[in-house]
Protein backbone atom coordinates (compact mmCIF):
# COMPACT_ATOMS: atom_id res chain seq x y z
CA UNK A 1 0.00 0.00 0.00
CA UNK A 2 1.10 3.53 -0.44
CA UNK A 3 2.04 5.84 2.16
CA UNK A 4 0.36 9.24 1.95
CA UNK A 5 2.20 12.35 4.29
CA UNK A 6 -0.27 14.70 5.89
CA UNK A 7 0.84 18.35 5.97
CA UNK A 8 -1.97 20.45 7.21
CA UNK A 9 -2.56 23.64 6.45
CA UNK A 10 -1.18 26.22 8.30
CA UNK A 11 1.42 24.12 10.35
CA UNK A 12 4.70 24.13 9.52
CA UNK A 13 6.50 21.47 8.27
CA UNK A 14 9.40 19.74 9.86
CA UNK A 15 12.03 18.15 8.00
CA UNK A 16 12.50 15.48 10.50
CA UNK A 17 9.07 13.80 11.20
CA UNK A 18 5.70 13.97 9.06
CA UNK A 19 2.90 14.95 11.06
CA UNK A 20 0.76 12.45 9.73
CA UNK A 21 0.89 9.22 7.74
CA UNK A 22 -1.97 7.88 6.23
CA UNK A 23 -1.45 4.28 4.60
CA UNK A 24 -5.16 2.77 3.39
CA UNK A 25 -8.09 3.69 5.61
CA UNK A 26 -5.67 4.47 8.55
CA UNK A 27 -4.13 7.27 9.68
CA UNK A 28 -1.16 7.41 12.55
CA UNK A 29 -0.07 11.40 13.90
CA UNK A 30 3.12 12.18 14.95
CA UNK A 31 3.52 13.13 18.53
CA UNK A 32 1.52 16.93 19.11
CA UNK A 33 2.87 18.83 21.87
CA UNK A 34 1.15 21.83 23.07
CA UNK A 35 1.95 24.70 20.67
CA UNK A 36 -0.21 26.75 18.60
CA UNK A 37 1.46 26.26 15.06
CA UNK A 38 0.95 29.64 13.90
CA UNK A 39 1.57 31.99 16.64
CA UNK A 40 4.33 29.30 18.15
CA UNK A 41 2.80 29.95 21.74
CA UNK A 42 2.91 27.64 23.83
CA UNK A 43 0.53 27.86 27.03
CA UNK A 44 2.92 27.17 30.66
CA UNK A 45 -0.36 25.18 32.04
CA UNK A 46 -1.03 21.28 31.37
CA UNK A 47 -4.90 22.09 30.56
CA UNK A 48 -3.87 24.52 27.84
CA UNK A 49 -1.24 22.45 26.20
CA UNK A 50 -3.17 19.23 26.12
CA UNK A 51 -6.15 21.75 24.30
CA UNK A 52 -3.58 23.09 21.59
CA UNK A 53 -2.13 19.06 21.52
CA UNK A 54 -5.81 17.87 20.63
CA UNK A 55 -6.23 20.39 18.47
CA UNK A 56 -3.13 19.86 16.77
CA UNK A 57 -4.05 15.78 16.27
CA UNK A 58 -7.24 17.02 14.92
CA UNK A 59 -5.73 19.49 12.71
CA UNK A 60 -3.56 16.47 11.06
CA UNK A 61 -6.83 13.91 11.37
CA UNK A 62 -9.02 16.22 9.43
CA UNK A 63 -5.88 17.22 6.74
CA UNK A 64 -5.88 13.37 6.11
CA UNK A 65 -10.02 13.18 5.60
CA UNK A 66 -10.62 11.50 9.52
CA UNK A 67 -11.64 13.55 12.26
CA UNK A 68 -11.59 12.91 16.33
CA UNK A 69 -14.97 10.62 16.01
CA UNK A 70 -12.62 8.30 14.34
CA UNK A 71 -10.18 7.88 16.53
CA UNK A 72 -9.33 3.87 17.53
CA UNK A 73 -6.45 4.69 20.13
CA UNK A 74 -4.36 7.60 22.17
CA UNK A 75 -1.32 7.64 23.66
CA UNK A 76 -0.68 10.21 25.96
CA UNK A 77 2.96 11.00 27.26
CA UNK A 78 3.45 13.19 30.54
CA UNK A 79 6.18 14.51 32.32
CA UNK A 80 4.58 13.62 35.17
CA UNK A 81 1.60 11.17 35.78
CA UNK A 82 -0.03 13.42 38.32
CA UNK A 83 -1.08 15.32 35.50
CA UNK A 84 -3.53 13.00 34.40
CA UNK A 85 -6.79 14.38 36.22
CA UNK A 86 -6.21 17.59 34.54
CA UNK A 87 -5.85 16.46 31.14
CA UNK A 88 -8.79 13.81 31.53
CA UNK A 89 -10.65 16.57 31.89
CA UNK A 90 -9.65 18.40 28.49
CA UNK A 91 -9.48 15.35 27.11
CA UNK A 92 -13.12 14.69 27.86
CA UNK A 93 -14.12 17.87 25.97
CA UNK A 94 -13.04 16.20 22.78
CA UNK A 95 -14.05 12.56 23.51
CA UNK A 96 -16.87 13.23 25.26
CA UNK A 97 -18.37 9.67 24.26
CA UNK A 98 -17.31 6.53 22.54
CA UNK A 99 -13.50 6.89 23.83
CA UNK A 100 -10.81 5.19 22.03
CA UNK A 101 -8.32 3.09 23.14
CA UNK A 102 -5.70 4.80 25.27
CA UNK A 103 -2.62 4.39 27.24
CA UNK A 104 -1.05 7.54 29.40
CA UNK A 105 2.47 7.58 30.29
CA UNK A 106 4.54 9.53 33.47
CA UNK A 107 7.87 10.41 33.41
CA UNK A 108 8.53 12.03 29.67
CA UNK A 109 11.20 14.06 29.16
CA UNK A 110 11.04 16.83 26.50
CA UNK A 111 12.04 20.06 25.63
CA UNK A 112 11.79 22.93 28.44
CA UNK A 113 8.27 23.71 29.07
CA UNK A 114 6.57 20.80 27.62
CA UNK A 115 4.24 19.06 29.69
CA UNK A 116 2.55 16.41 27.41
CA UNK A 117 2.61 15.06 23.63
CA UNK A 118 -0.22 13.23 22.13
CA UNK A 119 -0.26 10.86 19.54
CA UNK A 120 -3.48 8.86 17.75
CA UNK A 121 -4.34 6.16 14.99
CA UNK A 122 -7.79 7.01 13.59
CA UNK A 123 -9.90 5.15 10.64
CA UNK A 124 -10.94 6.99 7.45
CA UNK A 125 -14.68 6.79 7.24
CA UNK A 126 -15.65 5.54 3.70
Amino acid sequence: MKRQIIQPPGMPSNRVLSHGVRVGDFIWTAGAIGRDPVTGAMPEDIRGQTRQALSNVRAVLEAGGSSLASVVKVNIYLTEITLRDAVNEVYLEFFPSEQPGRTAIGGAQFAAGVLVEIEAVAVVES
